[in-house]
């Protein structure tokens, strides 16, 4: 009887522990679930407010989806499909500077035959004149190409005409150092241009009869001044000072004043970005939460337009911040957004950053990032509260 009882108790033991461990994988997968709909569902959200503002006929979703457009072209491996895209909706025109492969990168193989009697592969390529006739006639055609992808794509008809500029990098021969240079511009209206049976066309007579602008041997790289450049002004932006040289171990950069924080974080950034080419620019105050720099990175990797918020805080940053920055992202069409602060963020700031192109700077990282470009400064929030409550 006890040993039927034993058994008993241990089946009942093993079950009961067998049924908390389903609980706790049950919980597990409910969780991962509520998270996967959750973040699908802001996803959704997400589209369908790009949608909402592409349909209102806003600058930065029209950028955006012309951007989405030309990313989904199918090139070859070796054509960068590299471009920056601008446009003005006050006479509803689109500049699209693209960067164009250079004659170099085009494969030059003809043939390959077998010769049986020496078991071997012979290998001959086009002649010279044929790589540059075909690469003359591949620019062309890529121009083209992409002014009816984007006229084709306008679903809205917020485009009136299209500026297009072709640009390659290339090694110049005689100093050895790589160069950019526009060899063909070409400005076309949408009414003009959907006129033209593409199919039937010679691609560089239709260029010239668009009265586009380029050397009759694009081979040569000639550079050519642009019918129209992307003006990267903005009417927000204004000039700049250094602060990082005034700043050294006694200062407490939570204590700073908020305009000159907000120019050492641009001017941090700048050294950044130095390297790559990139430039910071910051905005104009405006109290809203909005942008207080902006960083264009011409790296085809990581690069394109970042958004940097500075905040000069002495409490733990929320949540809210980081809502409103991705706001910004999304509405300045950014491909990051930064948000530096002298305090630490909060757990769920760490959470809605997660999986997202957000970046969250704090206290320490500050510092280390000062460090690094060779300046010393302290935090200490104690003493900057005391200084704020003095000031009032």
């Amino acid at each position: 009887m006890n040993k039927w009882k034993n058994e008993t108790d241990t089946l009942k033991a093993k079950h009961e522990k067998e049924y908390e461990a389903y609980g706790e994988e049950l919980k597990k997968w409910n969780d991962k679930r509520d998270i996967h709909e959750a973040m699908k569902k802001e996803k959704n959200d997400a589209i369908e407010k790009k949608k909402e503002q592409y349909f209102a006929g806003e600058s930065e979703s029209i950028i955006e989806y012309c951007d989405m457009v030309l990313s989904n072209s199918v090139y070859p491996d070796y054509f960068p499909q590299e471009f920056d895209i601008d446009y003005n909706p006050n006479n509803r025109n689109l500049i699209v500077e693209y960067n164009l492969p250079d004659i170099s990168e085009l494969p030059t193989l003809k043939e390959v035959k077998y010769i049986a009697t020496r078991d071997e592969y012979k290998e001959s390529s086009i002649t010279e004149a044929a790589l540059r006739k075909m690469y003359d006639k591949l620019l062309y055609d890529i121009t083209l190409r992409t002014i009816h992808e984007l006229f084709e794509a306008d679903a809205i008809d917020a485009i009136d005409s299209i500026v297009f500029n072709g640009w390659v990098t290339s090694v110049n021969r005689a100093t050895g150092k790589s160069e950019d240079a526009c060899i063909l511009s070409v400005q076309t209206t949408k009414e003009e241009f959907m006129e033209i049976n593409l199919k039937l066309v010679d691609s560089k007579t239709c260029f010239k009869n668009l009265k586009g602008i380029g050397s009759s041997k694009l081979f040569s790289l000639t550079p050519i001044a642009p019918i129209l450049k992307i003006n990267r002004e903005d009417v927000r932006f204004v000039d700049s000072y250094n602060v990082a040289g005034n700043v050294d171990e006694e200062t407490n950069l939570a204590a700073m004043d908020w305009q000159d924080f907000e120019h050492l974080i641009r001017e941090l950034f700048e050294k950044e970005f130095n390297n790559s080419g990139g430039e910071v620019r910051i905005t104009r105050a405006s109290k809203d939460g909005g942008v207080d720099a902006v960083a264009f990175d011409p790296d085809p990797i990581r690069g394109g337009k970042i958004v940097i918020q500075a905040k000069r805080y002495t409490n733990v940053v929320g949540v809210s911040a980081v809502r409103d920055l991705y706001g910004t992202v999304m509405n300045e069409g950014a491909t990051k957004g930064i948000l530096v602060s002298t305090a630490d963020f909060g757990p769920d700031a760490y959470s809605f950053a997660k999986d997202k192109p957000l970046s969250l700077l704090n206290g320490n990282n500050l510092l280390h990032l000062l460090h690094k470009h060779g300046h010393q400064a302290k935090i200490d929030l104690k003493e900057a509260k005391l200084l704020m409550k003095d000031k009032k």
